[in-house]
């Protein structure tokens, strides 16, 4: 598992440790040792920790004028146990929402696996967003088909052409706009 990187190809256009609006503004990773693990599996330092032992996130992009941004996920999302998505909401999100941001693309291909429980978190990020929306771009099968089980497609926006294996191949500006697209013909 240490050697899952999140993605890199954007840090020329973009960098959440040198964004004074981000969340992650001015984290410092430590690359001669590892200090983040997942079970016992020590993960790469350039995730970023946000309160959770399973889950880790890494900000690969924020507009703040077209009010959009772009978040891998990796690990165990689990709400059973550890309530994830509190510390992701609360200690991610939260931020975010108070910096404008109103359109999420979470990217989940190496996102091991998801435990759900209740919805309230999600709803609540639902309603903050108003007129935007949250998009699961390349989760995996089994982990969508648990979020149908606990009703998050009330929420998030996952599936069928949201599965975009070629991502990375997009500049961040392109990827927001397929994305877009794809959503608005989904709500329309």
């Amino acid at each position: 598992m240490h050697d899952i990187e999140p993605s890199y190809n954007w840090e020329t256009y973009y960098i959440a440790a040198e964004d004074e609006r981000s969340p992650f503004y001015g984290r410092e990773y430590n690359f001669n040792e590892y200090e983040h693990d997942v079970y016992g599996y020590y993960i790469h330092p350039l995730w970023d920790e946000f309160g959770s032992e399973t889950l880790y996130c890494k900000i690969l992009y924020t507009d703040y004028d077209r009010q959009f941004t772009v978040i891998e996920m990796f690990g165990e999302w689990n709400d059973t146990l550890h309530n994830d998505v509190m510390y992701f909401k609360r200690n991610v999100i939260d931020h975010l929402v108070g910096e404008g941001i109103k359109k999420y693309i979470l990217i989940g291909e190496n996102l091991l696996n998801f435990h759900g429980s209740d919805d309230e978190y999600y709803a609540e990020w639902f309603e903050e967003v108003e007129d935007g929306w949250i998009a699961a771009v390349s989760f995996r099968d089994f982990v969508e088909a648990e979020w149908k089980k606990f009703h998050l497609d009330y929420y998030i926006n996952f599936g069928g052409t949201l599965q975009i294996e070629n991502w990375r191949t997009y500049l961040p500006p392109r990827f927001f706009e397929l994305v877009n697209s794809l959503i608005v013909r989904r709500l329309q």
